[in-house]
């Protein structure tokens, strides 16, 4: 960063023949405010760096302070000289008698916040110079990569945002009166939602919808659903309840989630869809059901490997550009934590750095992250029902930590249970398990897993009525697990009917294997 070295003795240098950005009076000041207020250095604390300051002489003077308030050391001119010597840095800031200087040259500390921030100003655009000005020379090196350049261009930015630009606190006063505000608002909610809604009305009850901030750990073994699952509850957020989402796949790529998204909607097996070998009044259907799809606010992005910091830059410009509400990474274990060569050798280490970072992105963006996790072979190997634990999480226990909500998917079905210890048939059913919500309680949803559709719906047909998207003509969205005969046979009827329009229907409609409808 610039303050590292931007400068030497001195403390006096130039960039394009200019002076860097300073305020070498009001460092100054600052520090002998320190030096005779003992409790002047908690008001500018979360504000100040060594590197905020311009000379390297009032670095080290700062360091030292601060070594003094680390130890719980007080705090003088004394104190400070003593910490100097013992830094072996006396002489490099002028010796005693500069210091002693620096505490005759100020009469309090009054105004020390208003002089810390100008100095912390000052000291960004230094930080922004140096950015910039090694910026211009990489650009003129052929054998950079550009992609690296800019990713390494926006986490040196986003570095500085964060290292100078702290949150303040709260008064108790203004957080009751938002803490009000929120709970009128809720009152007037007529479905109890206060977060993304997922569609699946026991789950939504037990969650009130994914909320803001939230990190949702979604895990399972292999084959149990956690795609068809994500994709699900993502189809009913963005086209039943119009809220944009954005979908980050490193496993599967863009038009094979759409062909997914596909089968649900028209309801035609995955498999006929993948081949392209469906019947004409299933050709009729699937452009006639998918007319919502195309219009959902829905954005898929299939960046393999993708890094936490191309993740989080990604993400915020769909949140400047589209306002996304939900975003979903599938899956975490096939992410990295940095780009290019500099990887953690400890790949435990690494996931924690992962899941933290996802934590950080739904806290910055305030919207919920879910991001899909593989649970270890301790399932298969387990007797009994088999049933995902939190301790089967696999190579870190940050997952646990830093989740707001974790979920497993189990389906009894592909363990070769007929039933469930209820006695209740287990086939085609998907159990949603909540092992842990931080501000919820625990519970067990059960849901109907229709695998040659690749998605999930309520196993009893239970119906739901969006509040946001009010240009839907039929609002209420019905379960259609008791109606697939039924409109196989009318899309059937209608396919008969329609024998003679067809040929004027395809000569107006494009085709799957012509031109795909996204």
């Amino acid at each position: 960063m610039a303050g590292k070295n931007q400068n030497t003795g001195t403390g006096i240098s130039n960039v394009m023949g200019k002076l860097q950005p300073q305020a070498m009076d009001l460092e100054e000041s600052v520090l002998g405010a320190l030096m005779i207020e003992k409790d002047a250095l908690n008001l500018v604390i979360d504000m100040l760096r060594p590197e905020s300051f311009y000379k390297p002489a009032h670095q080290e003077i700062y360091k030292a302070i601060f070594d003094l308030f680390a130890n719980s050391q007080p705090i003088d001119f004394k104190m400070v000289v003593q910490q100097l010597r013992k830094n072996g840095k006396i002489d490099l800031v002028g010796g005693a008698d500069y210091v002693m200087r620096l505490t005759s040259s100020v009469q309090s500390s009054a105004n020390i916040e208003a002089h810390a921030r100008i100095i912390t100003e000052q000291a960004i655009k230094r930080e922004l110079i140096q950015i910039s000005s090694e910026l211009q020379k990489d650009s003129f090196d052929e054998g950079r990569d550009i992609f690296d350049l800019l990713d390494q261009a926006e986490q040196k930015l986003f570095q500085v945002s964060e290292s100078n630009i702290r949150k303040q606190y709260s008064p108790m006063s203004t957080l009751v009166s938002q803490a009000l505000k929120e709970l009128e608002e809720r009152r007037q909610l007529k479905d109890g939602l206060t977060g993304v809604p997922t569609g699946f009305s026991d789950l939504d009850r037990i969650t009130g919808g994914f909320q803001k901030s939230d990190l949702i750990i979604l895990a399972a073994r292999p084959a149990m659903g956690k795609t068809a699952f994500s994709l699900s509850l993502l189809r009913n957020a963005a086209v039943d309840f119009n809220k944009p989402c954005a979908f980050f796949s490193l496993e599967m790529s863009e038009i094979q989630l759409v062909n997914r998204l596909l089968s649900g909607e028209a309801e035609i097996e995955s498999e006929k869809i993948r081949r392209g070998r469906m019947e004409e009044y299933e050709w009729v259907r699937i452009h006639e059901k998918t007319q919502k799809l195309r219009e959902a606010p829905i954005f898929i992005d299939d960046t393999p490997a993708i890094s936490l910091l191309e993740l989080r830059a990604k993400c915020r410009r769909l949140k400047a550009q589209h306002d996304i509400q939900l975003i979903v990474v599938d899956y975490l274990q096939l992410m990295t934590a940095s780009t290019g060569k500099n990887t953690m050798g400890n790949r435990e280490q690494e996931i924690s750095t992962i899941s933290r970072g996802l934590k950080m992105i739904a806290k910055e963006l305030n919207v919920p992250v879910i991001a899909l996790a593989q649970l270890s072979r301790a399932v298969e190997t387990r007797g009994g029902e088999k049933k995902p634990q939190l301790s089967d999480l696999r190579e870190s226990g940050s997952l646990e930590q830093d989740a707001d909500i974790v979920i497993f998917l189990y389906r009894p079905e592909y363990y070769g249970f007929a039933t469930d210890a209820e006695g209740n048939n287990t086939k085609d059913v998907g159990e949603v398990i909540i092992a842990k919500h931080r501000n919820g309680s625990l519970d067990t949803v059960k849901l109907k897993f229709i695998g040659k559709y690749t998605k999930f719906e309520n196993l009893e047909g239970a119906n739901f009525v969006p509040r946001t998207n009010t240009a839907m003509t039929q609002p209420v969205f019905e379960s259609k697990i008791n109606q697939t005969n039924n409109a196989q046979n009318t899309n059937t009827q209608n396919a008969n009917n329609n024998t003679q329009d067809m040929s004027s229907f395809q000569k107006n409609t494009p085709r799957l294997d012509d031109e795909p409808p996204f």
